[in-house]
């Protein structure tokens, strides 16, 4: 036998399975089936190297439930490849599974990273409370494919959507403990099985193939599906936490240790997944091809990214990154990086490899203080509206390498970002003490939810310049769901593990200022589209370059190019951000309004409130304002 592909593998053609199990500990492994209530122990005999595996004919067939023994421990341990995982009382077990989905004519969209935008969104809270889709299909992937859905995300103008975890998933014994549940999903233990708790259970459907479904449909609209994936840690936890599978089969060459052997905890989880070991770096390669060839994924986003150069310091050009850059699958999809973990120098922010793109945290914080504190200078603001060039403008790299975002599922939405000034997050059981306490929020003057109209109108206005701001920078959007018309989860700024009606989108508030919101996002989207700054992949020039490349100016209040003073001036002011010659920005972040002058006459406003002034090139703008101008060709 040349090639061992790994795990379970169902021939329907001589209707067998081989199984195949990696351990370089183990001296003794047996394979358990469970048939009729029974456990069926078949010694795995053959072995070349440190790969065990067996097959069997005529025996077993697809839906078989199988664990594996080592060393004759009593202990079931679930196959790291399980492709599917059934828990029977309590007991994880792997499920042989036959994966004949038929794709038909489904093609990937393959949108330009110059054309993304990203909508982050958990697959049970985006529709578990939607009025509009039927309550069988609400939280599922059945939910997110329904035309209700599919023409939502359409209208709303998104090109890709980033899901959190769908990999099989398990509750903490502490949220147990607690009778809460991780509704984020981070918490993995199999990451080649769908999670089944988002299956509808329709007739002639299993978790997988309605997931396909979910997938294809999305495809057949163009919007592409991007995972947010899980390689960092497993829900094997600390060194008194479970064992399900790693820990029990070779946990030496799973985890990174300490000298005395204790875990190495890089990301605050209890353990490290050691992404060094060769047969570790396929099992990861193996689960990657696997999601991109069997479901037709765009992408995928890799939680606590910097674990995956960590050799044990972090390394751009570690094993498991360079084996990804290499590969011919994954080198068609896009590659998302959360570029840290909580260990030493974990913070890696620019310092990942071509191809891979970055969430950016600075930009998220700097934005947020432009707008809600006011407290960063006009150059500062400058470089993350640029896409972080100084961070990201090597290496052949792109301004689309920085993913731009000031709200995530990691914190306080964009409608509690304006309505708490503190995190409320006391429903979570750990004393309010879980959670960012650095959100550069601002409630402008009231905790919560207010009828104070003046209140309501400065957060909303704020809402849309963020949103704006976010929208129209160069780099790539990612927007949090939900965000476009003003979800909250009442000041919670830490709901992993909220399975409930805090998290899942609230549908029933779409009204009145909400809709508002979101028919200004609508809006602002299809003006990202129509400005060609916005939709290339080359870094903004300077102001002299600029005027030959007509990608962008800064320009003063008075219209004139921005001086190295006016840069650094601490005290908030007036931006004018002149695009592709004729699409002028003016951004006025201050508490009152400001008049400003144009660089030229202004053909119309399309965005913001603006009034003309005495003369034809002078203007005022509202407070905390964004606005668009276009210019003259």
């Amino acid at each position: 036998m040349d090639y061992l592909p790994m795990g379970s593998n169902y021939q329907a053609k001589t209707n067998s399975v081989s199984f195949t199990l990696f351990s370089a500990s183990a001296t003794k492994v047996e394979l358990c089936l469970l048939v009729n209530g029974t456990i069926n122990v078949i010694p795995v005999n053959e072995k070349i190297g440190d790969v065990w595996f067996i097959s069997i004919t005529n025996i077993i067939a697809a839906g078989t439930l199988y664990c594996y023994r080592i060393d004759g421990n009593a202990l079931l341990l679930l196959d790291p490849y399980a492709k599917a995982v059934e828990v029977i009382n309590g007991q994880l077990w792997g499920v042989v599974i036959e994966d004949v989905y038929d794709w038909h004519d489904d093609l990937t969209p393959n949108i330009p990273w110059p054309k993304t935008l990203i909508y982050e969104a958990h697959v049970k809270g985006l529709t578990k409370l939607h009025p509009n889709i039927p309550q069988q299909l609400r939280g599922t992937y059945a939910g997110l494919s329904h035309p209700v859905m599919i023409d939502y995300l359409t209208q709303l103008g998104i090109t890709s959507i980033e899901l959190m975890p769908v990999q099989f998933h398990l509750d903490e014994p502490r949220l147990q403990q607690l009778k809460l549940h991780n509704y984020w999903g981070y918490n993995v233990i199999a990451p080649f099985a769908i999670e089944s708790k988002y299956w509808s259970k329709r007739p002639n459907t299993t978790p997988l193939s309605e997931f396909q479904d979910m997938v294809k449909a999305l495809h057949k609209v163009g919007i592409e599906v991007i995972l947010d994936v899980v390689f960092n840690h497993t829900a094997e936890l600390d060194a008194s936490g479970p064992v399900f599978n790693l820990k029990g089969i070779d946990p030496q060459n799973y985890y990174w240790h300490y000298q005395q052997g204790n875990l190495i905890n890089w990301t605050g989880c209890g353990n490290s997944l050691k992404l060094m070991h060769p047969k570790v770096i396929q099992w990861v390669m193996d689960c990657l091809r696997y999601w991109v060839t069997t479901c037709h994924i765009d992408g995928f986003r890799f939680d606590l990214g910097t674990i995956l150069g960590r050799t044990p310091e972090f390394n751009a050009n570690s094993p498991l990154l360079i084996a990804i850059q290499q590969d011919p699958v994954l080198q068609k999809i896009k590659l998302i990086a959360e570029p840290w973990d909580v260990g030493n120098d974990g913070y890696q922010l620019g310092n990942f490899p071509y191809p891979f793109a970055e969430w950016n945290d600075q930009y998220r914080d700097t934005v947020r203080r432009f707008w809600l504190h006011q407290d960063i200078c006009l150059g500062d603001f400058a470089q993350r509206f640029a896409a972080s060039s100084w961070l990201f403008n090597k290496q052949g790299r792109t301004p689309t390498s920085s993913i731009n975002y000031i709200t995530c599922h990691d914190g306080f939405t964009l409608k509690d970002l304006v309505s708490f000034n503190q995190k409320h997050n006391l429903a979570n059981g750990e004393n309010n003490h879980d959670g960012n306490n650095h959100n550069w929020s601002n409630n402008f003057g009231v905790e919560g939810d207010t009828t104070n109209v003046a209140v309501t109108e400065q957060r909303l206005a704020v809402q849309k310049s963020l949103l704006a701001t976010l929208l129209l920078s160069q780099g790539t959007p990612m927007l949090l769901a939900g965000d476009e018309w003003g979800n909250s989860q009442q000041g919670n700024n830490n709901g992993y593990c909220q399975d409930n009606e805090l998290t899942w989108l609230n549908w029933s508030e779409l009204k009145d200022n909400n809709q508002e919101l979101l028919n200004y996002v609508k809006s602002v989207i299809q003006i990202r589209k129509q400005i060609p700054a916005l939709n290339h992949s080359h870094w903004w020039q300077d102001n002299i370059q600029c005027e030959t490349k007509n990608d962008v100016r800064w320009l003063n209040q008075q219209g004139n190019l921005m001086s190295v003073a006016d840069w650094q001036e601490n005290i908030p002011k007036l931006l004018q951000i002149q695009l592709s010659n004729n699409w002028l920005i003016v951004i006025n972040p201050t508490d009152v309004q400001q008049n400003f002058c144009t660089p030229n006459k202004i053909k119309t406003s399309i965005l913001g409130k603006v009034e003309q002034q005495q003369g034809p090139n002078n203007w005022k703008i509202n407070a905390h304002t964004f606005s668009i101008l276009i210019l003259p060709e």
